[in-house]
């Protein structure tokens, strides 16, 4: 018998996106939206869908995540964000797995991610696995507030079916998320310390590493300023550290 499963989605302010991704996931048993205090249509739009919304309050990345999964009605968890959608190669490879699930394996699955609305082939995005659909018998996010991931206890496998990832649309937007992990961040390691030559050089490594060594160059002007800003960003994430040491 195929086993059921729970999407489960965190949102916040996703209007824009939400729709798109409920759409992609209208096969499976059922989906939960863990609303953390949007303002926008986000839960209005995801309830008209079918989704089964829950409000909480925000407890950082992690504890959030972890949380909503056990809010769900299934074991098998498919965890995907409100800018993501699942493509109708990846529903046929995971129902496949369905129709015969093992507990004791999870998946990482392969994210194709879209910056200003071009694909992003390099950058080191191309090695973008993410792990999402997995057992909560044997495994769930863990309590890490940024950059959180799903601790699991047994075998990992790849599925190269993929999502797509919408993930900045607009350089506003990554703006406006930059500076909003880059504080959680610094607030999440306030305990260490950096000096400014530091945070300009661990930029000016990411900026290497993302356009040299992972090929960024490959992805034209897109991938130039990816590239860039991503560096910018963690620039943003240790000098906000040093700010600290100010007071």
């Amino acid at each position: 018998m195929r086993a059921k499963l729970s999407a489960v989605i965190i949102t916040l302010n996703e209007a824009e996106n939400i729709t798109r991704c409920l759409k992609s996931l209208d096969w499976v048993d059922e989906i939960v939206v863990v609303d953390t205090g949007s303002i926008d249509q986000t839960i209005a739009i995801s309830k008209d869908l079918g989704a089964r919304v829950i409000q909480t309050d925000w407890r950082g990345f992690g504890p959030t995540k972890r949380w909503a999964v056990k809010q769900a009605s299934y074991d098998w968890i498919l965890s995907i964000d409100a800018d993501e959608e699942v493509t109708p190669a990846l529903r046929e490879r995971i129902g496949t797995i369905l129709e015969n699930p093992d507990p004791d394996v999870a998946y990482r699955i392969k994210r194709k991610t879209f910056y200003l609305g071009k694909r992003i082939r390099f950058c080191g995005w191309q090695r973008d696995y993410p792990l999402r659909l997995f057992n909560r018998t044997r495994g769930n996010f863990n309590m890490n507030t940024i950059h959180e991931s799903i601790e699991f206890s047994g075998k990992v496998e790849r599925i190269e079916d993929s999502f797509n990832h919408y993930s900045y649309p607009t350089i506003s937007e990554h703006i406006r998320k930059m500076d909003l992990y880059t504080a959680g961040a610094a607030r999440a390691q306030e305990q260490k310390r950096q000096t400014i030559v530091e945070c300009f050089l661990r930029a000016l490594f990411r900026f290497f590493r993302m356009y040299v060594l992972h090929l960024g160059f490959l992805d034209g002007r897109v991938g130039l300023v990816l590239c860039f800003n991503s560096a910018f960003g963690v620039y943003l994430k240790y000098i906000k550290r040093w700010e600290k040491t100010l007071k």
